[in-house]
């Protein structure tokens, strides 16, 4: 059984890598931002609270981060792991996560603020699928339209420079301290996240001693590392 945490500030591709590397490995991907936005969508109670903040220009609690995780977590349906993604985002939390599950590894995924905000403030994601796209580098077939469904495509309402700004603040504040007390627990892999998406899956494959995508089958319980 494989449990990695995957890090690094909105716009690093921890979604993209994430996803890839849960695939293959038939590992669980949990994300905070996924929860949120599935709520959001579907007008829940957690969805009504977690559109004001936005709104806002503000940040959901950590407390509430920590609620959602440690709910999404009892279900134990990750047979062959997990990948956590956007948690913990602090010490506490991190001394939570260290307690309570046996973590193989932490994926950082180093990206200069001055290229966060050139990704995020140039994506666009499809309100109908939530398909995400960006307009630098996986612009949709025809502009402004989702290629999966035909949705218009929308600008998330906290991909604005002043809620960046207060996110990449946020970030350095509250998570570095957390990356470095994973580092002392040696468990730390930094992975630079300025190449395209497969170069970036291939680092972390390396750092993780993991074959290339597609060398394993799913659902192999040795191809997960149980």
């Amino acid at each position: 059984m494989r449990k990695y945490v995957i890090m690094g500030v909105q716009g690093s591709g921890k979604g993209t890598q994430s996803q890839i590397l849960a695939a293959d490995l038939d590992l669980v991907h949990i994300s905070v931002g996924d929860i949120f936005r599935w709520n959001v969508q579907n007008h829940t109670k957690l969805g009504a609270l977690v559109r004001r903040t936005m709104a806002a220009g503000e940040l959901v609690g950590d407390d509430l981060v920590e609620s959602v995780v440690r709910d999404r977590l009892t279900q134990h349906d990750w047979n062959f792991g997990f990948i956590v993604d956007g948690f913990p985002r602090n010490r506490p939390q991190a001394e939570f996560f260290l307690e309570s599950y046996d973590i193989d590894g932490v994926i950082v995924l180093d990206l200069p603020d001055s290229e966060v905000r050139r990704r995020v403030l140039n994506r666009r994601v499809c309100p109908a699928c939530g398909i995400n796209y960006n307009l630098i580098d996986s612009t949709p077939k025809v502009p402004g339209q989702c290629d999966s469904c035909g949705a218009q495509l929308v600008t998330r309402e906290d991909d604005t420079e002043e809620a960046l700004a207060v996110r990449l603040h946020d970030y350095h504040e509250k998570t570095d301290p957390v990356i470095e007390l994973f580092r002392r627990k040696e468990y730390v892999f930094n992975v630079d996240a300025r190449s395209a998406p497969e170069v970036v899956q291939e680092q972390i494959r390396k750092s993780l001693a993991l074959p290339p995508a597609g060398a394993r089958t799913a659902g192999d319980p040795g191809a997960a590392g149980a």
